[in-house]
């Protein structure tokens, strides 16, 4: 009996184990890239009506056995290539819009159940075909809808209806229209082509005009800023000789007066004859007229460019080098001036000082001395070896090779030899006198140096005997 009661409980507990396991087996989890599709009895809707699937994206459920069971739904998008042909636009021009879809099962509520229902058990090649019988016809229609410009120029308007269309038709299967790619579009007849070909013309067309505007404009600038200095030049040149015309006026009028009359009777004489060759050379000159005035212009142009503006330039530059030139000798000037008045100021005071020296020193001389007289005396006295040198200066280059002096015993007056006294005196008669120096130099030499005798405290003037009595000196016989 208690064998029976082991074997039993070993078998529940072995039922018990493997049916836990079974229920843990039929748990059953969604991964991210797939739908979870639990089909079977599922229960109703909010409507109250009965579900044919429960679809589980990011989750996990339990699978009832026996009265349910699951399958998965690829979530892998599907790459579908469109190359349609032969599509009817509204202008009833065929054309060829090769393109590429990118779909995918749809993990919208609502949109997963279509896809349990209808995608369910089929492999990707066969939704790749089912989307893309859809994709065809929708893609058709809405060729259909619009023109070739619309389809070519907006393409966004024209990805946005296939997007539209497609998208509503893939949400019956439980597909999601990810991407739309149109690579490229063309007709039979060669319209969008040719619609290229005027859009690129009329691009080069528009670049051309641009860039002759922006050449033309700046050619406009570049002779408005030529006129503006021409006009500026012009207007300064008109006030520099403005005054000059002004004073030139009068005269002008005069003769202008004067020529007037003496024109007025030359046209009287030559009128006819002018009027006659102008009526003949009248259309000639019409044509001619026209030409010469283009080439006046552009020689003007040329003139101007190539005279004025470098003799303005060069009329600058010349008053600009002379004023550099005036400024720099003025400055030089200023210097040598400032030079010689210091230096003539230095010599002044230093001559002032000298003066003004000799001045003191001429007091203070005349201080000791007592009275002027006594002074000059000093100073003469002082000066007298100088003048001294001065007189032996002025003889002593004469070359006298001996003197001879032939002379008696006799002694004269005063106990002096006459003839030897007389050779002495006329020696130093040569020499140019001490008295006549000073009156040159605006002096005069005391008295007992010029040969006055003082006694007394008066001087008297020692004469020279008579030339008469020299000689009856030496005539007399000595005694």
């Amino acid at each position: 009996m208690s064998q029976y009661l082991v074997i039993a409980i070993v078998g529940g507990i072995l039922f018990a184990f493997l049916l836990i396991v079974s229920l843990f087996k039929r748990y059953k989890r969604c991964p991210s890239d797939r739908v979870l599709v639990v089909y079977g009895k599922v229960g109703r809707s909010l409507s109250d009506e009965a579900r044919s699937a429960k679809c589980i994206h990011g989750g996990a459920a339990f699978i009832w056995p026996v009265i349910q069971d699951y399958a998965f739904l690829n979530l892998t998008p599907l790459s579908i290539e469109i190359n349609l042909t032969n599509a009817l636009s509204q202008q009833n021009i065929r054309v060829d819009v090769p393109s590429r879809f990118t779909v995918g099962i749809s993990t919208e509520s609502g949109v997963m159940e279509n896809a349990a229902e209808r995608l369910l058990g089929l492999n990707q090649e066969e939704i790749n075909n089912l989307a893309k019988d859809i994709i065809f016809g929708q893609l058709r229609l809405v060729v259909a809808t619009m023109e070739i410009e619309e389809i070519n120029n907006n393409r966004d308007k024209f990805l946005a209806a296939v997007s539209y269309n497609v998208e509503a038709e893939l949400k019956k299967i439980g597909l999601k229209l990810i991407n739309v790619n149109v690579t490229d579009i063309n007709d039979e007849s060669g319209y969008i082509q040719a619609l290229g070909k005027e859009a690129a013309a009329k691009a080069i067309n528009d670049a051309k005009k641009s860039v002759a505007e922006k050449v033309r404009d700046g050619s406009i600038g570049e002779a408005n800023a030529m006129r503006d200095q021409r006009v500026q030049v012009s207007s300064a040149d008109a006030t520099a000789v403005e005054g000059e015309n002004l004073a030139k006026i009068t005269i002008a009028n005069s003769n202008a007066t004067r020529r007037e009359k003496e024109a007025e009777a030359e046209r009287k004489a030559v009128a006819a004859e002018k009027v006659a060759k102008a009526q003949a050379l009248e259309e000639a000159y019409a044509a001619e007229k026209l030409a010469e005035n283009s080439r006046a212009n552009r020689e003007q142009a040329t003139q101007n460019a190539d005279i004025i503006i470098p003799a303005t330039i060069n009329k600058e530059k010349i008053e600009i080098d002379a004023e550099a030139l005036a400024e720099q000798i003025r400055r030089q000037a200023r210097g040598e001036a400032d030079a010689i008045f210091m230096k003539m100021e230095a010599q002044a005071n230093g001559l002032l000082e000298i003066l003004s020296k000799q001045a003191a020193g001429f007091e203070r001389l005349n201080k000791a001395a007592g009275n002027s007289k006594d002074a000059v005396m000093m100073m003469i006295a002082d000066k007298l070896p100088e003048l001294v040198k001065i007189q032996v200066e002025a003889v002593k280059n004469l070359k006298i090779d001996k003197v001879v002096v032939w002379d008696n015993l006799a002694s004269g007056k005063d106990g002096k030899t006459p003839a030897t006294a007389n050779f002495l005196s006329g020696m130093l008669g040569a020499i140019p006198p001490f008295q006549e120096l000073f009156k040159m130099a605006g002096m005069e030499l005391p008295d007992y140096l010029h040969g006055k005798k003082i006694e007394d405290g008066k001087a008297e003037v020692i004469e020279e005997p008579k030339k008469e009595e020299k000689k009856e000196k030496k005539d007399k016989p000595e005694a």
